[in-house]
């Protein structure tokens, strides 16, 4: 198999020591790197007999840091009413929704948040600081004061090439709850298949649904499956954003209902892995009636804020045409008290107030982009460093390489701040890390793809950009694989990083 065959093969060309995952300090272990970390000479012994403490509004995040505990250790570690790790909400309101204090003293562990979210993510540091070995151990003393530096820190996943099952996503969704990702962005919807029910249009998802790239038998998840998920990832306090693609992209749809095609006629099935072809038919009261149906049951499932229109690479419409039906989305969208956003060729259309812009071709020149885009908010995704179904190398067998070669060091060094000429940090909502699954088919290929680049651009969405530092960013990458053996994730061993052997 080739990821089995890539994970047991070292990445050659290593160029310093490797980092030992056991005794580091606080300051060493931490990913994202925190806005403030001190260490200090305190040790916590973690024992058989440690218990976990944790208000009424966050018991279900002490049970994740117990779960989380056993399965590292092995300790038979409970929650109780008196822990000597204590999870509290008396932080201040400084820390917003998302931040957290941590100490690491001789009494105990205490994590302090404003919210149970930052709670959650304190508990994230913390786990990052309990090595992978059974029995009683030793925690490293300190404080962390840590807040998040954007507010949208995401990863999209593309489900509508090769369909992934509600057990695929949750684990993804897992992997992303570790490095303090707050968004799911899910791609439901593509020219080779429509993955999720749509109540008053059933033949989405009976022919819509029914293949994937190359011919597989594809599948879509029933509105109780997409309920479910977007609950377990609300439980790690991640928001899915569900992506309905229009216009282009929509052959699965075309295929499904005759109407939506200006000549009449459904579209075969399409398996292949072409864009720019496919478009609805602009102006048409039934694609309006589509429309419209489809973003109301869509926001209806979904309790997040944001729904996402797609609109990107359509080569089959005039500008005019294409505008009116990115303009009808963002009027669907808003029509179900939702916030718009798109791929940056929407800058094409009458941007609705609020609607955001999601970067990701770097072609395109970014002066008359940033003037079409007016006051609208950013979510940066440029895909020469954030897409993870990039190849690592030439030698990388999944993936492609049409945005060229991404390797760890390209996902971490840049700005989101300074990327786009004219667009300021406070108009950057946050940083997300696509992967489009041309190629990958499961769970192990998508993790493949993503680590251990999605970690660099986790720690560009959260860290502050004064901690920016290369040579500890790699350092600090390197502790986590002994995680990530313990998890059975699969990842790239870059010959950047400074692994343990």
């Amino acid at each position: 198999m080739l990821v089995a065959t890539l994970l047991c093969t070292a990445g050659s060309g290593s160029f310093d020591t490797p980092v030992s995952p056991l005794g580091a300090s606080l300051a060493a272990s931490v990913l994202p790197a925190p806005e403030h970390v001190s260490t200090s000479t305190d040790r916590f012994p973690l024992t058989a007999a440690t218990r976990i403490s944790a208000p009424a509004g966050a018991t279900a995040v002490g049970e994740y840091l117990a779960a989380a505990i056993r399965r590292a250790t092995g300790l038979p570690v409970r929650t109780g009413e008196r822990g000597s790790i204590a999870l509290t909400l008396d932080g201040k309101a400084s820390l917003g929704p998302e931040g957290y204090h941590l100490a690491i003293t001789t009494a105990g562990v205490r994590i302090d948040a404003h919210d149970p979210a930052g709670l959650f993510h304190g508990v994230q540091t913390l786990r990052q600081v309990i090595p992978e070995r059974s029995g009683a151990v030793t925690l490293p003393g300190g404080t962390v004061t840590d807040t998040p530096r954007f507010a949208w820190r995401g990863a999209s996943l593309d489900v509508a090439r090769h369909f992934f099952s509600v057990a695929e996503v949750e684990r993804y969704i897992d992997a992303l709850a570790l490095y303090k990702i707050n968004t799911l962005h899910l791609h439901l919807t593509d020219d080779q298949g429509w993955r999720i029910e749509i109540r008053s249009r059933p033949r989405l998802t009976q022919i819509g649904a029914a293949t994937e790239i190359g011919g597989g038998h594809g599948g879509f998840y029933t509105q109780d499956e997409y309920r479910a998920l977007v609950k377990y990832a609300q439980d790690r306090f991640i928001t899915v954003v569900p992506e309905i693609e229009l216009p282009g992209h929509t052959n699965a749809a075309l295929a499904s209902y005759a109407e939506l095609n200006c000549d009449g006629k459904a579209r075969r099935p399409y398996l292949s892995s072409g864009v720019g072809f496919s478009s609805v038919c602009p102006g048409r009261q039934a694609t309006e009636y589509f429309i419209a149906d489809v973003f109301a049951e869509v926001a209806a499932l979904t309790p997040g804020p944001f729904v996402h229109i797609g609109g990107d690479e359509v080569k089959s419409l005039t500008p005019r045409e294409y505008a009116s039906v990115v303009e009808s989305a963002q009027r669907a969208v808003q029509a179900q008290h939702k916030t718009a956003i798109g791929w940056q060729e929407i800058t094409a259309a009458a941007l609705d107030p609020g609607t955001v812009v999601q970067y990701w071709q770097r072609n395109d020149p970014p002066g008359p982009l940033v003037a079409a885009a007016g006051k609208a908010k950013f979510v940066l995704s440029p895909a020469d460093k954030t897409y993870l179904d990039m190849k690592y190398n030439p030698q990388t067998e999944l993936g492609l390489s049409w945005a060229g070669f991404v390797e760890v060091r390209d996902a971490y060094d840049w700005d989101p701040a300074t990327l786009l000429p004219g667009v300021g940090e406070a108009r950057v909502l946050g940083v997300e890390a696509p992967i489009w699954t041309e190629t990958l088919e499961n769970a192990s290929d998508v993790l493949f793809m993503a680590f251990p680049r999605l970690p660099a651009i986790a720690e560009l969405g959260w860290s502050p950009r004064s901690s920016h530092d290369w040579d500890s960013f790699r350092r600090r990458l390197a502790i986590q694989a002994p995680h990530w053996d313990a998890m059975h994730l699969s990842y790239y061993r870059s010959p950047q990083i400074p692994w343990p052997r």
